[in-house]
């Protein structure tokens, strides 16, 4: 009467999907002006990924964070995972999508493991660039970090399924009988 089994046929809809949520989360990490970190305490400072700024109420000091490598290093490695992200969505679409494509697979996997790397890069560099050069006390890492980390981390998960998709071939194509985990009669 019920049956569950993995329908790994969904799995080719899904992984594209998780990547358009690993791309849109990106993009509001990279455009997020309210900031990266806020301070604790009076709620007078804050920095996004491309400026700092000082002030209270209406009246803010606003001062560009691209005068210093690390911040230009942060910009450039989180648009170039995002740009690579983009690149390896398209490829899975058309892998996944289209047509069934198996052998392109592990290489979309190959990429995202590049774009995680790159981009945990870029989100060790900040805070520890920014505490070393910026800090002034008690600072809080804000929504839209958590929305970088958010996106590296579900770029992990699709990597990992990416590399292992390959070995359920029969089971993408629906050429394999469907194994059961719970029968109930």
């Amino acid at each position: 009467m019920f049956r569950c089994g993995i329908a790994y046929p969904r799995c080719r809809w899904i992984l594209p999907l998780l990547l358009l949520f690993a791309i849109i989360f990106d993009i509001i990490a990279i455009a997020a002006k309210s900031g990266w970190v806020e301070d604790d305490d009076a709620k007078t400072h804050y920095a996004s990924m491309w400026t700092q700024c000082r002030g209270r109420n209406d009246n803010w000091d606003c001062k560009s964070l691209m005068e210093f490598s690390w911040a230009q290093a942060v910009a450039a490695l989180m648009i170039i995972g995002l740009i690579l992200l983009i690149i390896a969505f398209i490829i899975s679409c058309v892998a996944l999508c289209c047509t069934l494509n198996i052998s392109i697979l592990p290489g979309i996997g190959g990429l995202l493991f590049l774009v995680v790397v790159i981009q945990f890069i870029a989100l060790i560099i900040y805070p520890v660039k920014f505490n070393d050069q910026i800090f002034e006390g008690h600072y809080n890492y804000t929504w839209a970090y958590g929305f970088a980390w958010g996106a590296t981390i579900l770029t992990i998960g699709c990597g990992i399924l990416f590399c292992c998709l390959p070995r359920y071939e029969d089971e993408l194509t629906g050429l394999a009988k469907t194994k059961y985990i719970y029968t109930s009669n």
